[in-house]
């Protein structure tokens, strides 16, 4: 009789097994979707992804009009009388065009303008944002005690990405495999979680 149970246990436990493998590689290939797929079809096709961010700030005024993705850290956001203006430090992108942490890998400051009703206190300083955004030249303002030009652009579309005091941390072993959503991405020091993707204003 227990060798009887055993025999039948077996299929139902490969089924289960083999359900949740193959559940949890459907929700990983969705989280690798290319950001661009997740755009609306207008904004995809008119997106320059030749367009550096040392090119804009090089030469602001002749790429007027032109869609670009960029990402960065908010400095500050202040709102103005028909629009929220966003100060933003520039952050290279890396996976799913999320913005870096690394500082130091900037390459400058760009301002950015949200035209739609768009709260300082939900984007406060630290917050990273990924945008798609047409250009408008630039403009000069203070910095400290120097004059600075800031590339300037008019938002199309805003990400906001989740802050590190967001992320869950797990005291299993690594691989951890329980219930999804996990925040992403995120290297902790018993490896990666994943999570909420797409996050943010869309």
């Amino acid at each position: 009789m227990i060798h009887v149970s055993t025999v039948r246990k077996q299929p139902t436990h490969f089924r289960f097994m083999l359900t949740v493998t193959v559940g949890l590689l459907t929700l990983l290939a969705g989280c690798a979707q290319p950001y661009k797929a997740t755009l609306p079809a207008d904004l995809t096709t008119q997106v320059n992804d030749s367009l550096s961010f040392s090119q804009i700030k090089a030469f602001p005024e002749e790429h007027k009009g032109k869609l670009v993705i960029l990402g960065g850290q908010i400095l500050s956001a202040k709102r103005l009388t028909d629009s929220t203006e966003l100060i933003i430090l520039h952050l290279p992108l890396i996976q799913q065009r999320e913005p870096s942490t690394e500082l130091t890998h900037s390459q400058g400051r760009y301002i950015a303008y949200q035209q739609k009703f768009l709260d300082p206190a939900t984007v406060p300083s630290g917050t990273r944002i990924t945008l798609v955004g047409e250009l408008t030249g630039s403009i000069t303002q203070k910095l400290d005690e120097t004059d600075y030009p800031y590339p300037t652009l008019t938002i199309k579309q805003l990400k906001v990405w989740p802050t590190h005091a967001e992320y869950p941390r797990y005291s299993q072993p690594y691989p951890y495999w329980g219930p999804y959503p996990y925040a992403y991405p995120f290297w902790g020091p018993r490896g990666r979680f994943y999570g909420h993707y797409p996050y943010g204003y869309w």
